[in-house]
C-alpha cells in the first residue's frame, strides 16, 4: 500500500495554504448515544474519507440512533513529499512497460532536481507542524476527555498509520470499560506497532490486490450488522483486504467470502474463509469492524456519483451494514458475539 502522510508532490506546494471545506459535527441530541468520528491519517489517505464523513453524519441524522458530537479530522498543514524513484523493471518487462519506466524515470529525475536543501528543510518543518496538529486534534481521545464529553463510542473511518493518540493504553481500557470502537476499512491499517489495538480490533491489514468483484456470505444473518441484507451480497468492485493476526476463536464473523477475490480477473478464486466483517467483545466493551469502504460508491448511494461502478444498491446495503454494526456496538441492538470457532 502506498504511504502518504498528508503529503503532496512538490508541484502542489503552492496549494498548501488552501483549507478544505470540512463537514461540521451535527447538533447534539441529549437523548442519543454520543459518538466521535476519527478520520486522521498518517499513512495512505483514502479519497473516500470526505464521503465517509458525510455519509456517517447522514446515517446518524436519519436513524436518530446516535449523534456525532465531533469530527476528529486531518490537520490542514500539507507536507511536501520527496519524489520516489520508480520501481525497477522486472526481467520480463515488455516494450510498453519499458517506455513507461523511461517516462517515470525522467519525471522522477526532474522532480528530484527541484528538491533543494531549502525545500527539504521546509518539508521537515511542515512535518513537525503536522505532527503537532494531529496530536492536538487527537487529544479528544484521551480517556479523561472522552469521559468529560460523555462519549459512548468512537468510529475510526478509514484511519491509517501510527496515530499519535495521547494515551494508547488508556484508550484500550476506555473501550474495555463498557464503551465501543466501530471501525471501517483501513482502520485495520492503523497503529500497526501497537499490538493491543490490533488485538482489540480482531485483525490487522496485511495486503490487498487490485479491486475485485466479490460475493459475500452472511455468516450470522440475524445479527444487526447483517439483518435484511442478501446472502450472497454481490459487490461489483471493491478493494478487499487480506487480514493477518485474525483468529476466528476471538471474533464473531458477520460477512466473509468463500473464495479469495481474484483482483478483478474472471477466473474463480481460491476456496478459503476470507474474513470481511466481524464483531467482538473485550471486557464490557464492544467492537465492530468491516473491511469494506475503500470506494466512494460503496459509501454513497447517489446514482449520479461520478465514476460510479457499483450500483446504488451496494451503497444502500453498506449503509445498512454499518448502521447495524454501530447500533450493536452502542448496545442499541442485541446480537451474538460468540466466537465463530472454538478456542485453540
Amino acid at each position: 500500500m502506498q504511504t502518504l502522510k498528508n503529503t503532496l508532490p512538490l508541484t502542489a506546494l503552492l496549494l498548501s495554504g488552501m483549507a478544505l471545506n470540512a463537514p461540521q459535527a451535527q447538533a447534539a441530541d441529549p437523548a442519543a448515544k454520543r459518538v466521535l468520528v476519527v478520520t486522521v491519517t498518517t499513512g495512505f489517505r483514502h479519497s473516500s474519507i470526505p464521503t465517509a464523513e458525510r455519509v456517517l453524519q447522514k446515517i446518524a441524522a436519519d436513524s436518530k440512533a446516535f449523534t456525532i458530537v465531533g469530527l476528529v479530522q486531518q490537520p490542514e498543514t500539507v507536507v511536501p513529499r520527496k519524489p520516489n524513484a520508480p520501481r525497477a523493471l522486472p526481467p520480463n518487462a515488455d516494450d510498453n512497460a519499458k517506455k513507461r519506466f523511461e517516462a517515470d524515470t525522467k519525471r522522477y529525475e526532474e522532480a528530484l532536481a527541484k528538491w533543494t536543501p531549502e525545500v527539504d528543510a521546509q518539508a521537515k518543518a511542515a512535518q513537525q507542524k503536522f505532527n503537532d496538529e494531529a496530536a492536538a486534534n487527537l487529544s479528544r481521545l484521551a480517556p479523561a476527555a472522552l469521559d468529560a464529553d460523555k462519549i459512548d463510542g468512537v468510529i475510526f473511518a478509514n484511519t491509517t498509520g501510527d496515530l499519535p493518540l495521547p494515551d494508547k493504553e488508556g484508550f484500550i481500557k476506555w473501550v474495555e470499560s463498557g464503551h465501543c470502537l466501530m471501525a471501517m476499512h483501513s482502520a485495520s491499517d492503523t497503529l500497526h506497532g501497537f499490538r493491543p489495538y490490533s488485538e482489540l480490533l480482531g485483525g490487522e491489514f496485511e495486503t490487498h490486490g487490485g479491486q475485485a468483484a466479490v460475493d459475500l456470505t452472511a455468516l450470522d444473518p440475524a445479527h444487526p450488522a447483517a439483518e435484511g441484507l442478501p446472502s450472497p451480497w454481490s459487490i461489483t468492485k471493491e478493494e478487499m483486504y487480506h487480514i493477518k493476526t485474525y483468529d476466528r476463536s476471538r471474533v464473531h464473523d458477520i460477512f466473509a467470502s468463500p473464495v479469495v477475490p481474484m483482483d478483478g480477473r474472471p477466473e474463480q478464486g481460491l476456496p478459503k474463509h476470507f474474513p470481511v466483517s466481524w464483531v467482538r467483545t473485550q471486557g464490557t466493551g464492544r467492537v465492530f469492524y468491516t473491511s469494506l469502504g475503500h470506494r466512494e460508491d460503496v459509501w454513497d448511494d447517489d446514482a449520479n456519483l461520478p465514476n460510479r461502478l457499483n450500483p446504488p444498491e451496494v451503497a444502500q446495503r453498506y449503509q445498512k451494514h454499518i448502521l447495524g454494526g454501530i447500533r450493536w456496538a452502542l448496545k442499541l441492538a442485541e446480537g451474538s458475539s460468540t466466537p465463530s470457532a472454538p478456542a485453540k
